[in-house]
């Protein structure tokens, strides 16, 4: 079973969000990810700064098995980018809510944060997915 901290919100691309005290939105994917994934090779990801749209792609995520695509859970400005991940993708392995990751969000609309899953929400998403 794939840890799913009550803390967070959640996407049903797997990405996980959490709320700074600053207002501003750490982002990262889910340990469930982590593990369809496989060993993440390189994480590409956006430049601070950059505006970004509710679900739009911010970057790629690679790993042994496959490349895919990272969605923002919400639409804001780029204020943070986790660079150590250039030099130790493996990180996002490691520690998927912690070290691993991946970009800070100052977002430009507070209703997107309600429209995320909540834990409960999204385990109900894993459990429909594994059938």
């Amino acid at each position: 079973m794939v840890s799913i901290p009550s803390d967070l919100r959640y996407t049903k691309d797997h990405e996980w969000a959490r709320r700074e005290d600053d207002g501003s939105v750490r982002v990262g994917v889910t340990e469930y990810a982590v593990a369809q994934l496989g060993d993440v090779t390189l994480v590409d990801l956006p430049k601070e700064g950059a505006d970004i749209g509710a679900h739009a792609r911010f970057g790629d995520i690679e790993s042994v098995k496959t490349v895919s695509e990272l969605f923002a859970p919400l639409a804001g400005k780029i204020v943070a980018v986790n660079a150590e991940l250039e030099d130790r993708p493996e990180l996002v392995n490691e520690d998927p809510y912690g070290a691993g990751w991946m970009v800070v969000i100052a977002p430009s609309a507070a209703d997107d944060w309600d429209a995320l899953l909540d834990a409960a929400g999204y385990e109900a998403h894993l459990a429909a997915l594994e059938g």
